[in-house]
């Protein structure tokens, strides 16, 4: 292991660490926890992470393009888009768990306050250096995938949903090493100075992801 890849690493823990939202920052876990978020909501949120994935999607396929073919960038966000089709193959199963319809979800009309995180993970696509968002995605996944967690598990306890219908959260609560170990050498491409708090590095761009993902939870809560 080299001196670049611990740094990496320690950048990727310090960034992680700092950005970890409060109680505040989610009031929709919480209330599934206590099963008393409505069944509404419950649909609402896999009617935007429909629009989500997409375009999600879309943004990591233009950063794996951005950052050249073969690099450890291009490795890392190529993955994340087949994961965001992965994703897409097991939301059907919890969108049928929340009883919507083709109907439904193709008229449904996404809210702004969801839709701010993806259309910044674009802004991200276009304008980011690809070491930094590496950074800043990766470290916003450790709060999307502690937040999947505490759904897989209410979801079950609170209103039955059964192992089909939470593999959706269960995808992004599960461990996935591989994606950890290009993640690690993608930002270890960057320098110290890349990933900081300044306008332009990844820590930055960490704080505003978070704050996003704050906006689309509490958007969904009643």
């Amino acid at each position: 292991m080299t001196r670049q890849t611990r740094t990496a690493q320690e950048i990727i823990a310090a960034t992680s660490a700092d950005l970890a939202p409060s109680a505040d920052d989610n009031r929709l876990v919480p209330l599934v926890e206590a099963g008393t978020a409505p069944r509404s909501a419950l649909a609402q949120l896999a009617l935007e992470q429909r629009h989500i994935i997409a375009a999600d999607r879309r943004a990591f396929t233009h950063l794996a393009e951005r950052s050249g073919r073969g690099t450890a960038c291009a490795e890392f966000f190529g993955m994340l888009a087949e994961g965001e089709t992965l994703a897409l193959e097991r939301l059907a199963a919890y969108e049928s768990a929340c009883g919507l319809t083709p109907e439904t979800i193709g008229q449904y009309r996404p809210a702004a306050g969801c839709q701010a995180y993806p259309a910044y993970v674009a802004w991200l696509a276009l304008n980011g250096e690809p070491p930094s968002v590496a950074l800043a995605l990766t470290a916003n996944f450790a709060a999307w995938g502690g937040s999947c967690s505490r759904l897989a598990v209410a979801l079950r306890a609170r209103y039955g949903f059964d192992d089909e219908a939470c593999g959706f959260f269960d995808f992004f609560a599960s461990p996935a090493p591989e994606l950890e170990r290009r993640a690690v050498a993608a930002v270890a491409t960057g320098s110290d100075d890349e990933h900081g708090e300044g306008v332009g590095g990844g820590a930055h761009y960490g704080r505003l992801l978070q704050r996003y993902e704050s906006m689309f939870w509490n958007t969904l809560a009643p």
